[in-house]
């Protein structure tokens, strides 16, 4: 998979249609609930197999932490690490931007998969746009 930092409106179409199609489509998350306040002032990321996106996801900057956030991999995209991939490339531009944290809320049913790439849970359960989540914190 290609990852990028979305530049061009196709680009950033590209990862807004990743992320209609996973989160209000599937999950039923509501549209207004998905595309917020922090589109504009975010790093949003799309990821690309033969020339079709398949995965995305945006970064923000809070306080001392790259504030990973909306990843989500198409469906039929699933099971080839292409997850792990757009996190990795979120981390590196984090660290580019001089942040050493990492954070994000997780769905807890994917908490067992980003404990995996080093993140730790710092939070209690808690419910966004319905469903829910923990918060997660790694060292960079």
């Amino acid at each position: 998979m290609n990852i990028i930092v979305a530049e061009t409106d196709q680009e950033m179409d590209d990862a807004y249609h990743v992320r209609m199609k996973v989160f209000v489509e599937e999950q039923e998350v509501p549209p207004e609930e998905e595309i917020d306040e922090h589109e504009k002032t975010s790093i949003h990321f799309i990821g690309y197999e033969a020339g079709k996106p398949a995965a995305a996801s945006r970064l923000r900057f809070t306080d001392e932490y790259g504030k990973l956030e909306r990843i989500c991999v198409l469906k039929e995209h699933r099971g080839k690490h292409y997850g792990q991939q757009i996190i990795k490339a979120m981390e590196e531009k984090v660290i580019a931007k001089g942040y050493k944290k990492a954070k994000l809320n997780a769905q807890t049913h994917a908490e067992g998969f980003y404990g995996h790439l080093g993140y730790h849970t710092v939070s209690g359960e808690f419910m966004d746009a319905g469903i829910p989540h923990v918060t997660m914190i790694k060292e960079l």
